[in-house]
């Protein structure tokens, strides 16, 4: 399994605007569901600390295997997704890992387990 987190910062002057974006954002990824093989978990969630440092907009996601991220990447539906978000964001940030039992919880090792 891979997780692939990506964060954004929504470009927009007031928080109505910002709100605006992270729903247009929200729905554009909600679309993806059961269109691409091998993506097993998508959620979209929303700062609520209002901390300066943090990020407007968050995207997790788990997919089988890394050839499945990689199939998702350039997939027809993501590439739409993409170049309707690209004047909606002023920064990307992105983290790709393979999840250890290191540090796992026990709910997503009895998930693991199953």
């Amino acid at each position: 399994m891979i997780k692939h987190i990506v964060m954004w910062n929504i470009r927009g002057d007031t928080p109505d605007q910002k709100s605006q974006g992270a729903q247009f954002l929200k729905s554009c990824f909600g679309g993806l569901i059961g269109k691409i093989p091998g993506l097993l978990l998508l959620e979209v969630g929303t700062d609520t600390s209002g901390v300066e440092h943090a990020c407007d907009v968050v995207l997790y996601t788990e997919f089988e295997s890394q050839q499945a991220l990689d199939v998702c990447a350039r997939h027809p539906a993501h590439e739409r997704v993409k170049k309707d978000l690209a004047v909606l964001r002023t920064a990307r940030y992105q983290v790709d890992y393979a999840p250890s039992a290191d540090f796992a919880s026990e709910s997503e090792n009895e998930r693991a387990a199953a």
